[in-house]
């Protein structure tokens, strides 16, 4: 078998890696923003509830996560599970780990901004939400790009642990045909997708923040 046909039977995982990749991005950023606000939070309930969530999130593996969250609704309530929630799961667990991570970045990008900006904001006129969506944010933005982008280029990696609970992504595609080819060419065809795919990702992001430099 050559590489080509290789490239084409990993096609299909190749789609399910970049569609889990989409996903958790997409609900997990501004998921991210909302857990940042409850950190901040001054009433010390929401507050200390979002500092716990953040703490088990990040202090626990994303595999266990995972696990959990498949199989935690038959083990806990006894819930039977039919089998496409396999990735709906693997989304849920995506998501909520990665916008804990992003709750950091969001949290420690707010609060380097200089307490006089928001009053001179006061005094302009401004509302606490436009001072946020006007002035604050377009700055938190530049700020945390980079290492909004470390996270994201990790994300790319790790949706080859969807794995973990059986959803057909790229890396569980390339085992399955490594094995039955007895062959190395598998991985490294998904080796080559991962690094191309983070390639993309990283000038995009590089691209974007270019586009903001004229905040320096």
């Amino acid at each position: 078998m050559d590489f080509i046909q290789i490239i084409k039977l990993l096609s299909g995982g190749m789609a399910v890696s970049i569609y889990i990749f989409f996903v958790t991005l997409i609900f997990s950023l501004p998921l991210g923003l909302l857990i940042s606000f409850g950190r901040m939070s001054k009433n010390p309930v929401i507050s200390g509830i979002m500092k716990v969530y953040i703490s088990v999130m990040r202090g626990t593996p994303l595999m266990l996560q995972l696990m959990v969250v498949y199989f935690g609704p038959y083990y806990i309530f006894g819930i039977h599970v039919s089998n496409s929630y396999r990735m709906v799961a693997a989304l849920i667990g995506f998501v909520i780990n990665y916008a804990a991570y992003f709750a950091e970045i969001y949290r420690g990008g707010i609060q380097s901004i200089d307490r006089g900006q928001y009053e001179a904001a006061e005094v302009l006129g401004y509302t606490k939400v436009q001072t946020f969506f006007v002035i604050v944010l377009p700055q938190v933005i530049k700020r945390i790009l980079p290492a909004v982008t470390n996270e994201v280029i990790t994300l790319v990696k790790d949706t080859s642990l969807a794995f973990t609970i059986s959803v057909a992504e790229m890396f569980t595609t390339a085992k399955a045909l490594a094995s039955s080819q007895t062959s190395m060419m598998p991985f490294v065809a998904a080796a080559l997708f991962y690094y191309v795919f983070n390639y993309v990702v990283a000038y995009s992001m590089e691209f974007i923040e270019k586009k903001l430099s004229y905040y320096r």
